[in-house]
C-alpha cells in the first residue's frame, strides 16, 4: 500500500491529520459550520490551530453547537460561566467577541440573504485554486483577506485581522492552499 501524500503541516498528529484529510480545504457553505469556523478562528488568534483542534469538542459544549442564534442572546452570566471553563479558550475579549460576533453574523445574513452568500461574494462564490508547491510558501494573507477582514471590522467584528480571515479561507474551502502534491488538492476542487 502506497502512503499519501500530505501537506506538511500536518504531519505527525493523528488529530491534524484527520482535519487535514477530512474539513480543510473542503468548501463549506452550511451557515452554523461558517460560524463555527470564524468563532474558533478568532479563538486561535495568536495560538496553534493543534490548540484549538484539541479544545473543539469542548468548544462545541460550551457554545451549543455553535448555534449563532443562541450565542447572540449569551447574558452576562453565561459570559462569566464560559470564563470558568477550562476546557475552551478562556480570553474575556474572545469570549465576549463571539457573543458580539453572533449579533453581527446575523445581520449579515438579514442584510445578504445569508452570512454564506456574503462571504463566498470575495471570491466570485468559487474557491480559488491556489498552487502551493510547500506549504511554508502559502500566504498568511491575501489582498482579498484584506479586504474580508477591512469590511468585517467596518460592521463591528472582532478579532478578525487579515490573517484570521486568510486561515477562515483556508478552513471552509473558498481557497485551496493545499500543496499540488497533496492527495487533496484535486480532491477539494
Amino acid at each position: 500500500m502506497t502512503k499519501k501524500h500530505r501537506c506538511g503541516w500536518c504531519l505527525g498528529d493523528p488529530l491534524y491529520e484527520a482535519y487535514h484529510d477530512e474539513e480543510w480545504g473542503v468548501p463549506v457553505h452550511d451557515e452554523q459550520k461558517l460560524f463555527e469556523f470564524l468563532i474558533l478562528e478568532t479563538f486561535q488568534a495568536g495560538l496553534s490551530w493543534i490548540t484549538i483542534l484539541r479544545k473543539r469538542e469542548n468548544f462545541r459544549e460550551a457554545f451549543d453547537h455553535f448555534d449563532y442564534k443562541k450565542v447572540a442572546k449569551y447574558s452576562e452570566e453565561k459570559i462569566q460561566e464560559l470564563l470558568q471553563n477550562p476546557g475552551i479558550i478562556r480570553n474575556k475579549l474572545k469570549v465576549r467577541s463571539a457573543v458580539t460576533n453572533a449579533q453581527l453574523f446575523m445581520k449579515i445574513q438579514d442584510e445578504f440573504g445569508s452570512f454564506d452568500h456574503y462571504i463566498w461574494s470575495f471570491v466570485d462564490h468559487k474557491p480559488i485554486q491556489n498552487k502551493v508547491e510547500n506549504y511554508k510558501e502559502a500566504p498568511a494573507t491575501t489582498e482579498i483577506s484584506d479586504r474580508l477582514s477591512k469590511d468585517l471590522k467596518k460592521r463591528g467584528f472582532k478579532f478578525v485581522g487579515s490573517t484570521v480571515v486568510y486561515a477562515h479561507m483556508q478552513a471552509t474551502g473558498m481557497v485551496n492552499d493545499h500543496e499540488v502534491s497533496c492527495f487533496r488538492y484535486t480532491e477539494v476542487q
